[in-house]
């Protein structure tokens, strides 16, 4: 066996994201199977247009956060799996060499669908624990008798087993397609990379050349920095507004859930970029390049798409809440028009700049550290 359970027992951040996406969708979907019930209830027109707008809600609500943070963990996973591959590619080139297919060695990869599996079943099981809060939330001013919790078994099959076995399968496959590989550059540990001819009279220095060669090698960290950092501005500015839109723990669900994904996202994110580098950063140091050197030359690359992705997530929050008031609520009266807030923008971009680079500064304390007898002996 290639993978083992204790391998699988590292994919924390698959899990967190697994855990948030179950959270919402499950309160949400609950709440719409029951709403549905009592549909022939509903009479009175403004009961009607409150009625067609809440369960506009769920639907929007389970298809952007669920299929985004679905989307955010196959990128993940496959992350995790190409890391996997890459490092164990010895152990992998010598199943290979005595005769283990590529089908044979891609079929373990399916044990990373249990950190799935792990996410999604304790999701399942905390949206119950604040399913009492959310309906009352959702039932409060409405004109229909309070909607009572009801359990729905086919939930725990669509939320629960169906992504496990699909995530599973897409383990399978994009494994298999990793392990396309000659068998000797297994055991040499080589990785097949596109690189363009460079112009020799191309005179960057070297921490810039290196910089562009780690954001090159690890193109899938820069979604993910970027994706911390959308999750961080939209979430926070979105909780903000929910106090008027919606609920003062529907903001704060959505608080809570935008910071766990954001710092998980980010801590793993810089924690791989360093962890492959290592060896580079010690030996810049010993070549006479400073710490900030070495920042810059592994990390500052970073720092463009984590405000890209800052800036996606402010105008992902604006739109979103101006399509739910405007289009979505527009029949329901006394609810407040929504505009862009420059104020929470602001404050906002303020908290996300202390904590990025307060962060960067950390971990330059922790490059100053690194010691190059330590890395070499590993």
């Amino acid at each position: 066996m290639v993978v083992s359970i204790k391998d699988t027992s590292k994919m924390l951040g698959v899990s967190i994201m697994t855990f948030c996406a179950v959270v919402v969708c499950n309160l949400f979907l609950n709440f719409y199977i029951d709403l549905k019930a009592i549909k022939d209830t509903v009479t009175d027109p403004f009961a009607v247009s409150m009625y067609e707008a809440q369960v506009m809600t769920s639907k929007v609500v389970c298809s952007l956060a669920g299929g985004c943070l679905a989307l955010a963990t196959i990128v993940l996973l496959f992350f995790y799996i190409k890391h996997y591959i890459d490092s164990h590619s010895k152990e992998i080139g010598i199943l290979k060499a005595l005769g283990y297919s590529d089908l044979k060695i891609s079929k373990s990869f399916s044990l990373f669908s249990l950190s799935v599996f792990i996410g999604c079943l304790l999701g399942f099981g905390f949206s119950f624990i604040l399913m009492k809060n959310f309906y009352e939330h959702q039932n409060e001013g409405h004109y229909w008798e309070d909607i009572k919790i009801g359990y729905h078994p086919e939930l725990f099959l669509l939320l629960v087993i169906v992504p496990t076995i699909l995530y599973a399968l897409f383990a399978c496959v994009y494994s298999l397609s990793k392990l396309n590989r000659p068998c000797i550059n297994l055991l040499k540990g080589i990785v097949k990379v596109k690189e363009k001819e460079r112009d020799s009279k191309d005179k960057k220095d070297f921490v810039s050349e290196m910089r562009s060669s780690v954001l090159k090698s690890k193109k899938t960290l820069v979604f993910f920095i970027a994706f911390s950092a959308y999750c961080f501005s939209s979430m926070i500015q979105m909780s903000a507004h929910m106090d008027e839109l919606a609920s003062d723990f529907m903001g704060m669900m959505i608080l809570s859930i935008g910071i766990v994904l954001a710092f998980t996202t980010f801590y793993i994110s810089v924690s791989s970029v360093l962890f492959s580098n290592n060896k580079n950063i010690a030996m810049m140091r010993v070549f006479g390049y400073s710490a900030s050197d070495c920042k810059r030359a592994v990390l500052d690359g970073y720092r463009v798409a984590a405000y890209i992705g800052f800036a996606v997530g402010s105008l992902y929050q604006y739109y979103l809440l101006k399509i739910m008031v405007e289009i979505v609520f527009k029949d329901i009266a006394d609810v407040p028009e929504y505009n862009f807030d420059f104020k929470v923008f602001f404050i906002t971009l303020a908290v996300f700049i202390l904590l990025y680079e307060g962060t960067m500064l950390l971990y330059l304390k922790k490059i100053k550290n690194f010691s190059l007898k330590e890395i070499m002996l590993e």
